[in-house]
């Protein structure tokens, strides 16, 4: 089974001061982390939604959102959409903001059986989040403005949950501060 990682880092970080995906915590920046992790659990190929900032991203294709603006359902959409195309059975998705994410917890989630997969945090939903071929069309139906997968996840029973918060932390990075802190 091929397992594809995407990568949502599209927005403009408003309250962050900027994109988020340039942004440099603890000497590496955001985006190359996220891919560095995505590698780590070997997810490939490994895509990087990318709209406000666009650069260079080493190991990643790069997917552009040109509707980045209207929020991280758009990321999900245009990412989903272009994996459709592919020979990819499923795929893994992740925030850019999510300096605590390991490569061990991506793991965790992939290594689990079921066609619907997050990781918690205490027992609390977060990412990364795995999806089957099967749900993408459901998902890019539901994704709209800075929800992403939110609805199309809400109240289904479907859903397998693995705990990492032993091993990861789900904590995003909402302004600079919160970088200064790592």
């Amino acid at each position: 089974m091929r397992t594809a990682g995407l990568i949502l880092a599209a927005g403009e970080g408003k309250r962050f001061g900027g994109p988020k995906a340039p942004a440099v915590i603890n000497g590496e920046r955001l985006i190359d982390s996220a891919v560095q992790v995505l590698e780590g659990a070997r997810c490939s190929p490994i895509y990087a939604v990318l709209g406000a900032w666009v650069g260079d991203v080493p190991g990643a294709e790069i997917i552009l959102n040109e509707q980045w603006s209207e929020g991280m359902g758009s990321s999900l959409r245009v990412g989903l959409t272009h994996l459709i195309d592919t020979d990819v059975d499923r795929v893994l998705v992740t925030l850019v903001d999510l300096p605590g994410l390991t490569a061990s917890a991506c793991e965790r989630v992939l290594a689990s059986p079921g066609e619907l997969v997050a990781a918690t945090y205490d027992g609390v939903r977060g990412h990364p989040v795995l999806f089957a071929r099967s749900h993408w069309p459901a998902v890019i139906d539901t994704a709209h403005g800075d929800e992403g997968a939110r609805k199309f996840l809400q109240g289904r029973t479907d859903i397998t949950l693995i705990e990492v918060g032993d091993v990861a932390s789900g904590e995003d990075l909402d302004s600079p501060i919160d970088g200064d802190k790592r």
